[in-house]
């Protein structure tokens, strides 16, 4: 395994923000559900067991359907407070949007120390020592200034209202949280689902994306500093908007947005979970400049994206729906029959990651071997 496999199979199939179905107890919530169902029938469309981006529900009494998630941001809210606030909002409204939907509502929760102390923000933040000479010392209190106007500036930037949330200063640990819930209306005639659908469905990208955020390759342990994602505001809104036209044509057959680890989780879960493989070119990928190597394009986690599936002769009609609203699309892969996704730059293998790897080597990932 070549370090960019070893950190996609890391965080698709060992760390836990892949794979929160291994602490939290799934099948007691759909038992639940299964309960409350009986008192609201048909009120829950996608609910958690299903591993997609957003839930999908609908309010009894009500026309249409409502998209919700919640995310949170709290590592990276030690080196940057201000682009992990506002990245985990646009990341939870990337969410829903994926889902079919325009997101509507946001509720926030931010825990920090008292809002006296100190913090460091910076790379050297989770040491509580700068040792680079870049970070700054901090009170609580302008942290907190920090993080509230990442979520206020991305919520403005997306017309979404803040209507709520919660506020805590019991937090001792150095890493604050910073949690967000986003809901929005469904606008597709059905949830548009993560898992691929079709063999021989086109791959199409919508966004650019750059070398920021390496929080898979950290969570690996395969680099020694987080450096998360920046923060996009006015590309958010574009490639929203970009994405809701492609949805208007009724053609889209799968989506997702990319979050942690980019095209990478965006384009193995997919596959994976329809039971499919995929083959992507990465140097059809638009990228924000030059010198930008095949690997960061794979994993690195820019914001402002997504990956949508179409069956080939839609592909036209797609493209031209998303050209009305911005340039930065291309078809970049297609959905195979085999058991794995093959990701290749001018035709040379980049990483081929498995649908099934061994015990063997989950064993040394898990392990950091």
């Amino acid at each position: 395994m070549n370090t960019i496999e070893k950190a996609l199979i890391h965080g698709l199939f060992v760390h836990l923000h892949h794979n929160i179905d291994k602490v939290i107890d799934f099948k007691g919530f759909q038992e639940l559900n299964r309960q409350v169902e009986k008192v609201w029938p048909g009120a829950l469309v996608v609910g958690p067991e299903a591993n997609d981006d957003a839930a999908v529900f609908q309010l009894p009494g009500m026309e249409g359907f409502v998209v919700g998630k919640m995310e949170s941001h709290c590592s990276p809210a030690v080196p940057r407070p201000y682009d992990a606030a506002a990245t985990g909002a646009g990341g939870a409204m990337r969410d829903v949007v994926a889902m079919g939907a325009r997101p509507v509502f946001l509720l926030d929760f931010i825990g920090t120390r008292p809002l006296e102390k100190e913090v460091i923000v910076g790379p050297c933040g989770f040491s509580e020592r700068c040792h680079c000479g870049s970070c700054k010392v901090m009170s609580s209190q302008e942290r907190l200034n920090l993080m509230i106007k990442g979520v206020k500036d991305m919520c403005a930037q997306m017309d979404v209202f803040v209507v709520g949330g919660g506020f805590s200063t019991s937090f001792s640990d150095i890493v604050p949280a910073i949690v967000v819930a986003v809901i929005g209306k469904l606008l597709t005639e059905k949830p548009l689902t993560k898992p691929a659908k079709n063999v021989g469905d086109k791959i199409i990208i919508i966004g650019v994306t750059g070398n920021d955020g390496n929080d898979t390759l950290y969570r690996a342990g395969l680099v020694d500093q987080m450096r998360p994602a920046v923060a996009l505001f006015k590309e958010e809104k574009i490639a929203m908007e970009a994405v809701l036209a492609a949805f208007a044509t009724g053609k889209i057959n799968a989506c997702s947005d990319l979050g942690a680890a980019g095209i990478g989780a965006a384009v193995c879960e997919s596959a994976r979970y329809g039971g499919l493989g995929a083959k992507v070119d990465l140097s059809a990928v638009p990228v924000s400049a030059q010198g930008i190597t095949p690997q960061e394009i794979l994993i690195c986690e820019t914001q402002a994206r997504y990956v949508v599936q179409v069956s080939p002769d839609s592909v036209d009609e797609v493209l031209q729906a998303v050209k009305a609203k911005t340039e930065n699309v291309a078809v970049i892969g297609e959905i195979t029959g085999y058991d794995k996704e093959v990701f290749e730059y001018n035709g040379e293998a980049v990483a081929i990651i498995p649908n099934n790897p061994s015990e063997e080597i989950l064993d040394a990932l898990g392990s950091g071997k």
